[in-house]
């Protein structure tokens, strides 16, 4: 593991756990004292957590397509490097997570996890946190110097994010099943 991760104290794991802890005691404490008014306030969460989680998504390809035209070792190849950490760090992982246990806990508490489209939409989800993790472990090559896609194949990779979206977003307004 890189120096980056080495300097910040706990593990991702562990700060991972920490934020989904935090999530969760933030989702009780809104649940507790406006029960009837809760939903709205975790629905508001998940919209901007997926927003968030979306601009990540769809930006952090474009950063390597960049970080592809730059050589190993420059000054501009230590500062994508240096964005891309902050970007996952900061940004993806804890968007992704407050997705995860909002939209979940909606699929539970509202839907009863009922609907074939809540079912498909949970499969792109799914292939979308796929994505996500691609990109985590594309973060670390290219922090490693070890890319190994083209700047052509990012190009491409980057317009899967948007097609995964545009499939769950019509799969929640439309419910076409």
């Amino acid at each position: 593991m890189n120096s980056f991760y080495r300097r910040r104290g706990a593990s991702p794991a562990v700060r991972a756990a920490i934020a989904i802890v935090v999530t969760v005691a933030i989702l009780a404490v809104i649940i507790a004292v406006t029960p009837a008014q809760g939903y709205l306030w975790i629905k508001s969460l998940h919209v901007v957590a997926i927003i968030s989680w979306m601009a990540g998504m769809l930006y952090l390809p474009r950063l390597f397509v960049n970080h592809c035209s730059v050589a190993v070792g420059s000054p501009e190849s230590v500062l994508l490097k240096g964005m891309e950490q902050r970007l996952l760090r900061i940004i993806l992982n804890p968007a992704m997570i407050i997705a995860w246990v909002t939209g979940l806990w909606m699929a539970w508490s509202v839907f009863g996890f009922h609907g074939g489209w809540l079912h498909g939409k949970l499969a792109l989800v799914l292939l979308l946190s796929g994505v996500h993790g691609h990109l985590s472990a594309s973060v670390r090559a290219f922090a490693e110097d070890r890319n190994r896609y083209s700047e052509r194949t990012w190009r491409v990779l980057n317009e899967v994010p948007a097609l995964l979206m545009i499939g769950i977003v019509v799969l929640v307004i439309v419910k076409p099943f």
